[in-house]
């Protein structure tokens, strides 16, 4: 069948934390009276600390957990009661953000073919705000965020929704994301289409950048 529309996940797909997590939890940590951190370091723990959370719940209590966990030992208390409410609302500004440079030209180049397009992301209640701030909101008319489905993604139920909102069958999405678990497995489990997007080194089949996107869906078109 014919792609009529596209969805994309958000994080490392559309944007990325800017300059880093790191920093900015340095950042803001400083001007809270810690000292010495280190913004590699703490990226580092941040990893290690996300990668402990499968199925991360992406609420306000699930981050200030994590973050918490990432400052152990770093400062004296917890973050969450001190600075994780500036925290919070650091990372809903638009200039903790970078969007990616292949993301604006592969948006217009598909909607000047009439596709529709679509969000489906593992997100809080900030990410509507922030994709205005970042002017990206314009692009999509459908929206499947997990804190307002209440699905997270692989589960099949927020791309249902998705489908629903772009009123499509399944099999004429495609899905785009950076996480084969999260978003091709959930995406074809769902009947999606699905590609996966790694900037950093793709492999064949995958997509190195969106720009590949509109000549990628017109060969699979044939």
């Amino acid at each position: 069948m014919q792609i009529k529309a596209v969805t994309f996940d958000v994080g490392g797909t559309l944007i990325e934390p800017w300059p880093s997590v790191g920093h900015i939890y340095a950042e803001v940590a400083t001007r809270h009276g810690a000292k010495n951190l280190s913004a590699d370091a703490l990226n580092t723990r941040f990893r290690t600390a996300w990668k402990a959370r499968p199925g991360f719940a992406h609420s306000r209590v699930a981050w200030a957990e994590l973050v918490d966990e990432v400052f152990t030992g770093l400062i004296p208390g917890l973050p969450s009661r001190t600075f994780f409410p500036a925290l919070y609302e650091r990372f809903a500004a638009a200039d903790a953000w970078h969007t990616f440079e292949d993301v604006i030209p592969a948006l217009d180049t598909l909607a000047s073919r009439g596709i529709k397009l679509g969000v489906i992301s593992n997100w809080d209640e900030r990410l509507r705000e922030l994709l205005r701030s970042l002017e990206l909101d314009r692009y999509f008319e459908a929206f499947a965020i997990s804190c307002e489905v209440g699905f997270c993604k692989p589960s099949t139920n927020i791309f249902a929704h998705a489908a629903t909102k772009l009123c499509l069958p399944a099999k004429a999405i495609l899905h785009v994301g950076d996480s084969f678990e999260l978003d091709v497995a959930g995406a074809r489990a769902a009947g999606f289409q699905a590609l996966r997007i790694d900037r950093a080194q793709g492999q064949s089949g995958e997509l190195r950048s969106l720009g590949e996107l509109p000549a990628k869906i017109e060969n699979w078109l044939g």
